[in-house]
C-alpha cells in the first residue's frame, strides 16, 4: 500500500512513462490558448497543431502570411513567455 495517495495531477506531472502525453498536452494548450495570446489574429489565423515544436498557423491571405513571417519572432517569444517555457521554436503556415 503507498504511503500516500497521489493526485492524477501530480502523477501527469511527474510519472516518467507519461513523458509522451505531457509533451501531447503541452502542444494541444498552444493551440487551445493561441486566441488568449493573440485576441487580435481570430480573423487572420487559425491554429492548427503544433509539431516538432513549431506551430502551424493556417493563413488565407498572402499578406498576412507574409506579415506573421516577419514578427515570427515577437510571437515564439510571446508565446513562451505566457507559458513560462519553450513551448515553440518557430511558425510555418498553411493554407489547408
Amino acid at each position: 500500500m503507498p504511503e500516500r495517495f497521489k493526485s492524477l495531477e501530480e502523477i501527469l506531472r511527474t510519472e516518467p512513462g507519461l513523458k509522451g502525453l505531457r509533451k501531447i498536452i503541452k502542444s494541444s494548450d498552444v493551440v487551445l490558448d493561441f486566441y488568449k495570446i493573440f485576441p487580435d489574429l481570430k480573423k487572420i489565423a487559425v491554429p492548427k497543431k503544433v509539431d516538432k515544436m513549431f506551430l502551424k498557423l493556417k493563413v488565407d491571405n498572402p499578406t498576412w502570411r507574409s506579415e506573421l513571417k516577419y514578427r515570427e519572432k515577437e510571437i515564439v517569444d510571446k508565446i513562451n513567455k505566457y507559458y513560462n517555457e519553450e513551448r515553440v521554436k518557430g511558425i510555418s503556415f498553411t493554407n489547408r
